[in-house]
């Protein structure tokens, strides 16, 4: 999945340093990032939107699902989200958060 963002480095810090995804590539305007050993599962760029801000309602992907293997990640990942501050939403089936765009970000287990 590739997001068009504004900002790359706000996209790692939220998408590596947060959410805990494996940096692949790091180059101008774009991070691309896995889980796994995997070349990427996600990139995030700015090659047509540098500087855009939140999200247009209806406008683009709007949430990204995030499986995680178990309950037990998905309570580790909303510990380290909560020690920096993000507020979550807590489904009961789901972690809820909005990345900088304003997409939800939905962590779930397996």
């Amino acid at each position: 999945m590739h997001l068009k963002v504004g900002d790359a480095e706000l996209a790692k810090r939220f998408y590596v340093d947060l959410l805990g995804f494996e940096l692949t590539a790091d180059v101008p305007g774009a991070v691309f990032v896995s889980a796994g050993g995997y070349h990427h599962h996600m990139a995030m760029n700015t090659w047509r939107s540098a500087g855009a801000g939140l999200r247009a309602p209806g406008l683009g992907l709007g949430r990204v699902d995030i499986t995680l293997p178990d309950a037990t990640e998905v309570a580790r990942a909303a510990a380290r989200l909560r020690a920096h501050g993000v507020q979550l939403r807590d489904t009961g089936a789901a972690v809820e958060l909005d990345d900088p765009w304003g997409n939800l970000v939905r962590l779930s287990p397996a």
